[in-house]
């Protein structure tokens, strides 16, 4: 069963936290979420789920930025977000999917338990041009029936910032360890700062 508005609203503050919350951005049975202004995009030609992949980030100016077809965006949210005893999922705003815009179609899918900013997966089918604090995507939550383990992942969750694919330290790499990897990583995220 998925929450209605109002039942989101209820629920603020024990099973849900929303921050910033708006009752404005309240649906019959959603919440939207604003996009944040950095966004990161791979540099690499082919990308190794095996090894951390280089990133850059690049800022939405005010007059916004046009995304490309073809190329992988991440961004996040500007609200962090946090959710107990239910699932939380994301999916693209009609609107946005109308303009050929689509954000996080495949991973919307939350954990019980999770806190933090969502990452968002942008992609196009023709140049875009999208702007920071434009409601991007909506959050909505289904009933749980069971007992419930929460997310407790060290990957990703308490995320303040745009987290990129951590695949590599599930599989790792036939020749390198886990901890060359993650120092790999910490380089990587630094120098691309």
């Amino acid at each position: 069963m998925i929450l209605s508005g109002d039942a989101i609203q209820k629920k603020l503050g024990s099973d849900i936290h929303i921050e910033p919350f708006d009752s404005e951005r309240l649906n019959p049975n959603s919440y939207n979420l604003r996009l944040h202004d950095e966004l990161l995009v791979y540099e690499e030609i082919v990308l190794d789920m095996r090894t951390p992949n280089r990133y850059r980030r690049m800022s939405i100016p005010p007059e916004g930025l046009v995304l490309q077809p073809d190329r992988l965006y991440l961004g996040r949210t500007i609200e962090r977000l946090e959710t107990h005893n239910l699932v939380p999922m994301v999916s693209s705003r009609s609107s946005l999917t109308r303009l050929g815009l689509f954000v996080g179609t495949n991973s919307g899918f939350g954990d019980v338990g999770y806190s933090g900013h969502w990452t968002l997966e942008l992609y196009c089918v023709q140049p875009i041009r999208i702007y920071a604090g434009v409601q991007v995507c909506e959050i909505f939550y289904h009933e749980l029936c069971g007992e419930v383990d929460e997310y407790c992942s060290s990957k990703y969750q308490n995320a303040n910032d745009i987290q990129p694919s951590l695949m590599f330290r599930e599989i790792g790499s036939g020749d390198e360890s886990e901890q060359q990897l993650e120092l790999d990583f910490d380089r990587l995220a630094d120098h691309s700062s």
